[in-house]
């Protein structure tokens, strides 16, 4: 008999970590993620606009919890993995979202922007990957969303520490899949095209250079954080339960020119 689709994508029972949930790709599959059923740990830095999150989830019947924290630091790392479970039970989904976007010269980097860039990207992920995702596998059934970039698969516009550390989450998703699909748990990467957010607020600045990167995409247009909703509840779901070690490109075609 074949699977009703409903059963397919319905995340209720689940609950999902979404980091970077206040603004962007992250505050939007957040609320996707919760239109779909799940229940939702936000983690962000700024306290206002996550506080603002928590409340327009709550306004939708949408059970949501915040834990604000600067994914640089350790110690909120480990206050995370103490805290996320006390709300509703343990993690299902978990999304990394969260990123810096220091874009310049490659000569002009410092050993901060290196480092704070590193910390943020790539260590933060791989280590709450390394707290939920083999708790995720003795429950026999997790998913990891990393959101990568452009940079993860070429290099333009000053990729520098960026694309560094763009480039290793589809290795770290990569090694999550082999460690735990075998029970149950995908891993997988979307890449981005263009998204039209507060991250790239500096880049579309600049004269011609929204209107340029959107030539460059075959749909013609650059992405805003709604494109992202529906490929973060299929990858979310039982509908993905034989997608994993993935990099799925979401970008308008921008990546086959």
């Amino acid at each position: 008999m074949p699977t009703n689709p409903e059963n397919l994508f319905t995340l209720t029972g689940r609950t999902a970590l979404v980091t970077g949930a206040s603004s962007g790709i992250g505050h939007a599959i957040a609320h996707a993620l919760g239109h779909a059923g799940a229940s939702l740990i936000l983690v962000a830095r700024r306290p206002q606009p996550l506080t603002d999150t928590l409340h327009q989830l709550h306004d939708h019947g949408i059970p949501a919890a915040a834990i604000p924290a600067d994914l640089t630091n350790p110690h909120d790392i480990t206050r995370i993995c103490q805290q996320a479970a006390t709300h509703f039970g343990d993690i299902d989904i978990l999304v990394n979202n969260a990123a810096n976007n220091i874009r310049r010269p490659m000569t002009d980097l410092t050993p901060d922007d290196y480092h704070q860039t590193i910390t943020l990207n790539l260590t933060a992920p791989y280590l709450l990957g390394q707290h939920f995702g083999p708790r995720m596998a003795q429950r026999g059934w997790g998913r990891i969303i990393n959101i990568g970039s452009q940079q993860s698969i070429k290099a333009f516009g000053d990729s520098g520490a960026y694309g560094i550390s763009k480039a290793a989450i589809t290795g770290l998703t990569r090694s999550q899949a082999e460690a735990w699909s075998p029970h149950g748990v995908c891993a997988n990467t979307i890449i981005p095209g263009f998204v039209l957010t507060p991250l790239t607020e500096p880049a579309q600045a600049i004269p011609g250079r929204v209107e340029a990167l959107a030539a460059r995409s075959m749909i013609g247009r650059n992405a805003t954080p709604d494109d992202f909703t529906g490929i973060a509840v299929f990858l979310a779901s039982n509908a993905s339960a034989y997608i994993t070690g993935q990099t799925i490109c979401v970008d308008g075609g921008f990546s086959v020119h």
